[in-house]
């Protein structure tokens, strides 16, 4: 049946990560990924306020983005070892994604970390509770439920994916986002828009998930340029509008565009596609993908008015929204196809059959308003490499 589910408090408003003085416990697990949260003072911060509160503090950094299997399985053996009553990301997705699968495997150490989902999620909270504080404006990770771990043997990234994996406590503090760089800003929110635009579409939307994503969508367009360039208003803005983003997908789920760049973005020998990237690539051909079907036609209209585009008929606000997509990801330098960002063709061609092949298996194309097979799936997918639109 239909469920909405988030998490028990959502603390926001610049000054906001002085809640971690509320906690009641004994051990805290910070999970972070390179040296930005440590350069920003955030660390110091989150430590101070937790010794503040009476815990022990361990931390364990070097998460990478797109976080292995490995480094999963070695959190979570450090959690063992150590014995947390409270598991704290701080970070960007990656950090928040890795510490969601160690938590599985710290209570339930014989998981099987590649077969999770919402259907066989072990319980959680025997043994800890979590935290999630980002700092990044994109993922909505401290809202969701779900996690993705990259296999780098196969260069796959899957879920690990349930409601009891959603944290029970999200930290909004808009002073944590005001060092990232610009690429990065660009990156997570342009994510952060691909998740509303899917989730708004999905078959699983509600009315709950279409007013978060509608009003997500709005916020990233007006404000994630002014963010991009620094704007301490803006970055605050981006930071609540990638969160409602994010508990948009976590009922609605996403679609064809995530179900891609799930696959594609370990891929090639150059080095991983950034996911806020391929998804900015990717979704103008995605909303071209759907819309023949009427009901996913129907709310890109309804997506287009909202954000301001104009036109005399549907197919021209359909049209208007796939060009106000692809003008805005480029403001912000984001290629139009994958050829123009500098996959090689040949490498290309050598793989684009596993690539589909893989992408078809992605659990998010249950969600997705249009059926696709594999065949079509090529189709696509040779379409963006080439930057052509999709009219089938």
């Amino acid at each position: 049946m239909p469920r909405i589910t988030t998490p028990r408090d959502i603390y926001f408003g610049r000054g906001c990560l002085d809640a971690l003085k509320t906690l009641d416990g004994k051990k805290a697990f910070i999970v972070m990924g390179g040296s930005s949260v440590r350069k920003s003072g955030v660390l110091d911060k989150a430590t101070g306020y937790l010794k503040e509160a009476g815990l022990e503090v361990y931390i364990f950094e070097g998460v990478e983005p797109d976080p292995s299997v490995e480094t999963v399985q070695r959190g979570a053996a450090e959690m063992q070892a150590f014995g947390p009553d409270w598991i704290i990301p701080i970070g960007g997705g990656s950090p928040m994604d890795a510490a969601k699968a160690m938590w599985v495997l710290y209570e339930h150490p014989d998981a099987d970390i590649f077969n999770i989902n919402p259907f066989n999620m072990p319980p959680l909270r025997n043994k800890a509770r979590f935290v999630a504080i980002p700092t990044t404006s994109g993922t909505g990770s401290e809202v969701t439920n779900a996690s993705v771990v990259c296999d780098y043997s196969t260069g796959i990234k899957f879920g690990v994916a349930g409601f009891d994996i959603i944290p029970d406590i999200a930290i909004l503090d808009p002073d944590t986002t005001d060092t990232m760089p610009k690429t990065l800003t660009a990156h997570t929110g342009l994510d952060a828009l691909s998740h509303s635009l899917e989730a708004f579409v999905a078959r699983f939307a509600s009315p709950f998930s279409d007013a978060d994503a509608l009003y997500a969508s709005k916020i990233v367009f007006d404000t994630l340029s002014a963010a991009y360039e620094g704007d301490p208003g803006a970055r605050e803005a981006m930071h609540y509008a990638q969160c409602l983003a994010g508990m948009a997908f976590t009922s609605s789920m996403l679609g064809l565009s995530h179900a891609m760049a799930h696959k594609t973005g370990g891929m090639f020998d150059d080095g991983h596609i950034p996911h806020g990237l391929a998804n900015s690539i990717y979704i103008p051909y995605v909303i071209q993908y759907n819309s023949t079907m009427p009901e996913a036609k129907a709310k890109y209209v309804a997506m287009a008015r909202y954000v301001g585009v104009c036109g005399a008929t549907d197919d021209e606000l359909v049209a208007g929204l796939v060009s106000k997509v692809r003008a805005f990801a480029s403001s912000l330098g984001s290629p139009k196809s994958l050829k123009e960002y500098g996959i090689p063709e040949a490498e290309w061609n050598a793989k684009l059959d596993e690539i589909a092949a893989n992408a078809m298996k992605d659990e998010l194309l249950i969600s997705n308003p249009r059926k696709i097979e594999l065949d079509t799936m090529k189709k696509v997918l040779q379409c963006i490499y080439d930057g052509t639109d999709i009219d089938f």
